[in-house]
């Protein structure tokens, strides 16, 4: 009866793994456009792309290169995500677990001595007991293995968003230290710009105690020297504060941080080339990362269909029970049971037929935020390419102004040097090369930061 027993046990276990219910997984059907808005004009569209480069090939300075090591190897943020994939990688585990069965093992020593009663004499009493105790769930209906699917998704996912967290911290030390070279080219500017006011502060002061000009010019040529000296004050404050950004992103204290290469050395690619758009579905980590939330939500209804069919168990027990330990292991002291059971959902009042369709509801939602990531990824890439291109005409257009406000500003000087202006000319001319010189350090910061903004849309860096 025994070997009947277990080989219906053996039957049901070979049979488990042959049904499985609820939907297999199918990538929803999307529309990629042939190329990204925003491209060059006549350039057709190739398979190579920026992001497929390494950051330290793109960022070749090697102060921002050091800063984003340290950032990746001891940001705050990069080791939270790398704690969430542990922790999903633990749940994963949990949940594989279902699908096997559970044993256990226990031993017990039983000690009573009886009280003298009906003419009886009292005496000690022992019993021991070694048994172990195998209990299996079978996952005949496939929801276990639909739970272990759909956790094994959401590693993934967490593995995907450890690497958008890779790709946004990369992105925001270049991006970050881009601004504290702008701020410090600016800086330069309004010290070199100080020190000329000053000293035309000084002939004005000159000219006016000769009578050749008046108090009105030396007031005046004073405004602008406290505005340079104004803006000085403002940059130094932003510059530390820039500093104490980029290093608590590093993973460090407030402090001090080395700089490389000038604003204007910063070396920058001939070419941007963005790839196939349909590359950037593989590439960007939170596509990915919401195309694995939509497996994880498809195996889920699995789970939930699961709970309509019966669930069998089985139950099985042996080991050696005896009044004395020497003959615990005795051939009569064998003990076993076996048992299989069958529970079979009649009455739930709809929560199965509701849980089914939450679960389907949710994966649905999960289709519509895959969809949209796609097309937001879309629209990150096509604003980064149309703004990196005109960011780039405007910093040619600010380097022209430039030239034309120096020559302004000189000629201005020699007319009122002539006397044939007055020195509002001089202010005037003065203060648009001053916001002009500004304004080109901006425009080469922009222009940097729009590079970034593409190698982090195409979904570069992760790789490295």
């Amino acid at each position: 009866m025994s070997r009947l027993a277990w080989t219906a046990v053996a039957a049901i276990a070979l049979l488990t793994p042959g049904c499985l219910v609820g939907p297999n997984y199918a990538r929803p059907k999307l529309e990629t456009p042939g190329a990204f808005r925003g491209a060059a004009v006549n350039e057709p569209p190739a398979a190579e792309s920026i992001a497929d480069r390494r950051w330290s090939e793109i960022f070749q300075d090697d102060a921002l290169n050091a800063l984003i090591v340290r950032a990746l190897a001891q940001g705050y943020d990069v080791q939270a995500a790398a704690a969430r994939v542990l922790e999903a990688q633990a749940r994963l585990g949990v949940t594989r677990a279902d699908q096997y069965p559970s044993v256990s093992a226990d031993a017990a020593v039983l000690g009573q001595r009886t009280a003298r009663a009906l003419g009886f004499t009292s005496r000690n009493v022992g019993a021991f007991a070694l048994q172990g105790t195998a209990d299996w769930q079978l996952d005949f209906w496939g929801r276990y293995r639909r739970a272990t699917e759909a956790a094994r998704a959401q590693l993934l996912a967490t593995e995907w968003g450890r690497r958008a967290v890779v790709n946004t911290v990369i992105s925001e030390v270049a991006d970050g230290y881009f601004r504290l070279r702008m701020l410090d080219l600016s800086l330069d500017v309004s010290r070199r710009t100080l020190e000329s006011r000053q000293e035309s502060l000084r002939l004005t002061q000159v000219r006016e105690q000769g009578g050749v000009t008046s108090l009105v010019d030396v007031r005046q040529a004073e405004q602008l020297v406290f505005e340079a000296q104004g803006e000085i004050a403002t940059l130094e404050r932003e510059i530390e504060q820039q500093e104490n950004y980029l290093s608590v992103l590093a993973g460090d204290n407030p402090g001090a941080i080395t700089r490389g290469q000038p604003l204007v050395d910063q070396p920058q690619p001939p070419s941007v080339p963005a790839g196939l758009p349909s590359a950037l579905l593989e590439r960007r980590p939170d596509i990915q990362a919401a195309e694995q939330q939509l497996v994880a939500a498809n195996a889920e209804i699995g789970v939930a269909r699961a709970a309509y069919f019966p669930s069998i168990g089985l139950t099985g027990s042996g080991g050696f029970e005896s009044t004395a330990l020497t003959a615990l292991f005795a051939g009569g002291n064998a003990i076993w049971s076996a048992a299989a059971s069958l529970a079979q959902p009649i009455f739930t009042a709809g929560r199965t037929r509701s849980q089914v369709a939450i679960t389907t509801a949710q994966r649905e939602q999960a289709v519509l935020a895959y969809q949209q990531t796609v097309r937001q990824a879309f629209r990150d890439v096509s604003d980064a390419l149309v703004g990196y291109r005109k960011l780039r005409e405007y910093r040619e257009q600010q380097t022209l102004l430039l030239a034309s406000a120096d020559d302004a500003r000189r000629l201005a000087d020699v007319r009122y040097r002539g006397g044939a202006a007055s020195y509002l000319e001089v202010l005037d001319a003065d203060t648009r090369r001053f916001n002009a010189e500004l304004g080109l350090a901006d425009a080469q910061f922009q222009e940097l930061s729009g590079l970034v903004s593409i190698y982090r849309a195409l979904g570069g860096g992760w790789t490295e």
